[in-house]
């Protein structure tokens, strides 16, 4: 075939795909118009989980590798969510910080992005009703977990219902040379992750820890000897150079969102469930508390302790373990559990990651 026809080719499949498209979103609106007439949320992040794992299927005969596949049908699917709904986020702000990343990662470009300038009012606006969803970080692979974040759910009704792992790539980025760099604006937990990349390349320039990635970002586009350590959207943003790739300490370095909201999913075949649990004040009640999980044979996966800020030396353990509120098991230990602690909340069931 000749390149002629070839593109003549391409553009007969495109009047196909765009056809498919419409019909597709027709029959997602139907879907949204069923959903609001039963008081179902609109966003559903078991069904989300079920199509990606069915693109992950599809994508295996090639050439399209899974990952851009995905891409691909989160916008579908973001545009079908802004035409059902009109869909706020709320996430921990400014713009171009891994957390924005991260919900649009989620969420795609089609529904509405609201910027909060800390966790709490992440939480507050969901509360409130001015955003459907809330984005917020838990933990990092190499820092470790985010303890405002835990302290929130303390008094918050908000549940999780679903998480993102995002891969995350730190860049030094500046208006100068690196040789004549003074200074590095980042956050402290930045600082923590590229720890070996500084002190060997940057061994006597000034840190300095700000508020956000971005806001870094805008400080050193204002100075002629400064830099900054973030994304490579809050390079673009602020006009600054990338001046090194790459330079967090582990090339696994991964963190890990939660999107906060008003309901529980549906159990998909591979959920996790966040528990808060107060124990009583006595020897071995950690171990009581610990004894249904075990007799269950439930798969813990985390566990994390925070102090409650009422009584001294009182505290409150996070818990994330593999399966869902609705399973049977888990309904069964969780009742086991309760007898055992002094309080016990469920923050949500989602699809695991």
């Amino acid at each position: 075939m000749s390149l002629d026809e070839y593109r003549k080719k391409i553009d007969t499949l495109d009047k196909k795909i765009i056809h498919y498209l419409n019909e597709r979103t027709k029959v997602a609106l139907k879907i949204g118009d069923h959903k609001k007439d039963n008081g179902t949320p609109i966003y559903s992040p078991d069904r989300e989980s079920q199509v990606y794992a069915k693109i992950a299927k599809l994508a295996e005969k090639g050439p399209l590798p899974q990952d851009s596949l995905k891409a691909v049908y989160r916008e579908i699917m973001s545009a079908a969510l802004a035409l059902e709904h009109p869909m706020t986020i709320a996430y921990l702000g400014p713009e171009a910080t891994f957390t924005h990343l991260a919900s649009i990662s989620k969420f795609g470009s089609s529904v509405s992005y609201m910027s909060c300038s800390n966790i709490g009012d992440v939480f507050t606006e969901v509360e409130k009703g001015n955003a459907d969803y809330g984005v917020i970080p838990i933990e990092n692979s190499t820092e470790g977990v985010v303890n405002y974040t835990l302290d929130m759910f303390v008094d918050s009704e908000l549940k999780i219902c679903s998480e993102i792992v995002q891969n995350i790539q730190h860049n030094l980025m500046s208006k100068a040379a690196l040789k004549d760099i003074e200074k590095i604006y980042s956050h402290p937990q930045v600082f923590g992750q590229c720890r070996t990349w500084l002190k060997k390349n940057a061994p006597r320039v000034e840190l300095i820890e700000t508020m956000s990635t971005t806001q870094a970002a805008q400080k050193a586009s204002k100075e002629t000897a400064s830099a900054a350590i973030g994304s490579k959207l809050a390079a673009t943003m602020y006009g600054l150079d990338i001046l090194a790739e790459k330079i967090e300490d582990s090339s696994g370095n991964r963190t890990r969102f939660l999107v906060i909201g008003e309901s529980v999913p549906k159990k998909t075949k591979k959920d996790k469930t966040s528990l808060m649990v107060s124990i009583k004040d006595k020897v071995g009640a950690l171990y009581e508390m610990l004894e249904p999980i075990r007799k269950s044979k439930v798969n813990m996966t985390k566990i994390e302790s925070r102090p409650s800020k009422k009584k001294v030396w009182d505290y409150f353990f996070f818990i994330d373990f593999q399966g869902h509120v609705d399973d049977p098991k888990v309904q069964k230990m969780l009742k086991e559990m309760e007898k055992k602690v002094r309080f016990l909340k469920v923050l949500g069931s989602y699809p695991s990651q």
